[in-house]
């Protein structure tokens, strides 16, 4: 019988050793660099460094959750959590890992159409009712908060932030992280055949964006 387990650590709790794994299951299976990058048909490679200096930031809380089959680890996800107002498969098991009460909002940037599918259906909705108005109204708030630099840089594009926007997005950003889109624009030809895809379309340089509304458990009422 297979074991899937899944564990949540503390940054202080996560070692080197931990994050070599990470680095390793990044580097063995995220793609290349695309043709406008530095170092086309290349691979794109994380380090410990940083994964721990980037992804797991002494300025925000912060946290790693992994999944592993039988002992091996299979998935992994790097979760910060910040407050943006003054006074957010293995996949979907990962990211249902992370929920917690005290939630608002909860966001993901992605180039891959099946992490977006994942973080809906994870966060309480699906990817064919995504809330495109909350993005539209929360989106800069929440990204100019972050203390991630990479999502705090993040432009955002798409037609719902601008009505002329000619990127092919409805919602998304422009990270100028030009890795290799193949693999992504397969899975969304898969996803598009199954579903209704709300995203839109997606160019080089540039990543979906989601940001979605914690919805609450309602509280079980015991028998009278």
């Amino acid at each position: 019988m297979v074991k899937r387990v899944y564990e949540t650590f503390t940054p202080d709790q996560v070692t080197d050793d931990m994050l070599r794994k990470a680095a390793t299951l990044f580097n063995d299976n995220y793609g290349t660099w695309g043709p406008q990058s530095h170092k086309p048909g290349k691979p794109v490679t994380l380090s410990i460094r940083r994964l721990r200096e980037q992804y797991l930031p002494d300025t925000a809380e912060s946290s790693y959750i992994r999944v592993t089959v039988d002992g091996n680890l299979a998935g992994n996800a790097f979760i910060c959590r910040w407050k943006c107002r003054d006074n957010i498969g293995l996949a979907t098991g990962l990211l249902r890992s992370l929920r917690e009460d005290r939630d608002d909002i909860y966001g993901i940037m992605s180039s891959h159409p099946g992490a977006c599918l994942a973080a809906g259906k994870s966060f309480g909705t699906t990817i064919e009712t995504v809330p495109l108005d909350y993005i539209r109204k929360e989106a800069d708030a929440v990204m100019k908060s972050s203390p991630i630099v990479y999502v705090r840089d993040a432009k955002l594009c798409g037609t719902i932030f601008d009505p002329n926007d000619s990127t092919g997005l409805v919602s998304g950003v422009n990270t100028s992280f030009f890795v290799s889109h193949d693999e992504p624009l397969e899975a969304l030809e898969v996803v598009r055949g199954a579903y209704k895809w709300p995203l839109g379309e997606l160019s080089d340089g540039y990543e979906y964006l989601l940001v979605l509304q914690v919805k609450r458990r309602r509280p079980k009422l015991s028998a009278q």
